[in-house]
């Protein structure tokens, strides 16, 4: 390893954190890859790192630092009040009023997300049944918060306005924010909303909240660089009434990531799913980090089946977790062969408390209804820590107190600096 000395607030190029760090380019693009650093993009396409985001994986690498795992509680309350749509088993609710935001009313239709919600917020207004039957009408909210389904509509001769998205639950949504007017809405979904039916849902949605009279913002958010131990991605929109002149913001990326070892410390005895004898006998000759193709070949071709000769990665399938990385995206299932979630060390699935763990629940948040419902509930919600980056967005939005400087706050606009060249840039510009 180079003894280089670098100012922490600076990038550096590929080459440089090669020498920093003492290892190859190809493993450094794999750590990214995998989510262990964030490298930036220049103008021209090159790789770019930041100092501090590299001495701190150098420290977890050599065993020194860790610990960063933590749920976010904001030291104060504001006076804004949210109304949430699709509330689920409460991971958004949760992370609001972790920001110092108060839940005015929660809408959910699931039954086993409604028990778990009342169970553990008694003093929250929850309404359980079909947000189809709210009447929203005389209410009023700063915030209104929802993660639709995106049905997708029919286009045929429609002019895609707000009475075309009927019967579809992103027109509930809708019908909300036309009868509440909060000064704030915010949208969450799956990244695929964004090429869902080529880009027109998306463009659809966009669409009628402008024309309900809100200039809206979307954006990825990566939980992974968001103090959540896990690589999920969420496509989020937020929009301002056009009336009021708050500036949009999201959450800015940190320059580090949890991993599972730090996630996972502790964490109380749980039920959980069991492999079958045979699978077990599979999984135990998965490493940390592997999946199918660390096994024997004959072994490969029985447990795949026919998937062993579809094209793709199948990158899922027969997949161990590691404890040096964040974990992968969790379903409603983590013994699904598709999308397997194996503990790093045991050869067994993730269980409902280190799920929750990794949805950075608290672990006194429980979970009502069987060990399948709690699976589908965790693995439906939104990222505590997520909701609570998002708060405390909307809280500064709605202040005027946004900074630029803040590890909080990032307006949508803003651009990654150029990287300042050094002495010792060995990279080719």
């Amino acid at each position: 390893m180079h003894n280089m000395l670098f100012d922490v607030s600076e990038l550096v190029s590929l080459a440089d954190a090669s020498n920093f760090l003492g290892v190859s380019m190809d493993t450094i693009r794999r750590w990214e890859k995998k989510g262990l650093v964030k490298g930036r993009r220049s103008s021209k396409g090159h790789r770019f790192f930041h100092m501090d985001e590299l001495s701190r994986l150098q420290d977890k690498l050599s065993g020194t630092s860790g610990g960063n795992y933590q749920i976010l509680i904001a030291e104060r309350k504001s006076r804004y009040s949210v109304i949430e749509l699709f509330a689920g088993a409460g991971g958004l609710a949760l992370g609001m009023e972790n920001a110092g935001l108060k839940a005015q009313l929660l809408v959910e239709l699931d039954t086993n997300a409604v028990a778990t919600l009342r169970l553990n917020r008694p003093s929250w207004n929850v309404v359980g049944g079909d947000v189809a039957q709210v009447n929203f009408k005389g209410m009023s909210s700063d915030i209104l918060t929802g993660g639709f389904p995106c049905q997708a509509f029919s286009y045929a001769g429609k002019k895609m306005g707000f009475d075309d998205t009927r019967g579809t639950l992103f027109f509930e949504y809708a019908r909300a924010v036309k009868e509440t007017r909060p000064k704030i809405i915010v949208g969450e979904n799956v990244r695929g909303l964004l090429k869902h039916d080529g880009g027109r849902t998306l463009s659809t949605m966009l669409g009628v909240l402008g024309d309900l009279g809100y200039r809206v913002e979307h954006r990825i958010l990566r939980t992974q660089y968001l103090d959540v131990p896990q690589k999920r991605e969420r496509l989020v929109i937020i929009g301002v009434r056009s009336d009021l002149s708050l500036p949009i913001a999201f959450p800015q990326e940190k320059n580090y990531t949890v991993s599972l070892r730090d996630a996972l410390q502790a964490v109380p005895e749980s039920i959980g799913q069991k492999y079958t004898q045979r699978k077990h006998a599979v999984m135990s000759m998965i490493p940390p980090g592997g999946y199918w193709r660390d096994l024997p070949k004959a072994v490969q071709k029985d447990y795949m089946g026919g998937s062993f000769h579809l094209s793709g990665g199948k990158t899922g399938m027969a997949r161990r977790l590691s404890w040096d990385e964040p974990s992968l995206t969790l379903t409603c299932n983590p013994a699904q062969k598709q999308t397997e979630r194996c503990h790093p060390s045991e050869t067994r699935p993730l269980n409902v408390r280190e799920y929750a763990r990794i949805q950075t629940f608290p672990d006194s948040w429980t979970f009502s209804g069987s060990v399948a419902a709690q699976y589908k509930q965790i693995g439906n919600a939104v990222p505590v820590n997520l909701g609570y980056h998002i708060g405390r967005c909307l809280i500064g939005m709605l202040n005027g107190e946004l900074d630029e400087k803040s590890t909080h706050f990032l307006k949508r606009h803003d651009l990654e600096p150029e990287p300042r060249r050094h002495l010792f840039h060995r990279a080719k510009i």
